[in-house]
């Protein structure tokens, strides 16, 4: 591929747009963040947990046995996720479940899995 094609040729600032864009960028702050939480969407492990729990509220056992890891390795995953404030949880006694924070969580990974699955013809495959 021609690199002179990937680049702009002119020399002119387009400050009208720079300007438009700058002004409603968001805050680094807030840009920090989501790029935060993205890198916690980056671990297959962690995407697995997800999903299970869009489909129900489940225990550390449960889903070690699920996704066939030590309910050491898949508490750890869950602290990170709690973190993040992807999952909560509640205690029934003994026993702690988890499950999604809010409807947020599965809409973000949705409009992924639809974006990984769409063929060059733009349809779900």
């Amino acid at each position: 591929m021609d690199e002179k094609r990937d680049s702009c040729e002119c020399n002119v600032i387009h400050e009208d747009i720079v300007n438009k864009v700058k002004k409603n960028m968001p805050k680094e702050e807030h840009l920090y963040d989501l790029a935060e939480l993205f890198k916690v969407f980056g671990d297959t492990t962690r995407i697995k947990i997800l999903y299970a729990l869009f489909a129900s509220e489940m225990c550390v056992c449960d889903i070690a046995a699920l996704i066939n890891m030590t309910q050491s390795a898949v508490s750890h995953q869950l602290r990170v996720l709690k973190q993040a404030r992807l999952v909560k949880y509640r205690k029934e006694g003994k026993v702690v479940y988890y499950s999604l924070d809010d409807d947020h969580i599965k809409q973000i990974f949705d409009q992924g899995y639809m974006h990984i699955t769409e063929n060059e013809s733009g349809k779900q495959v």
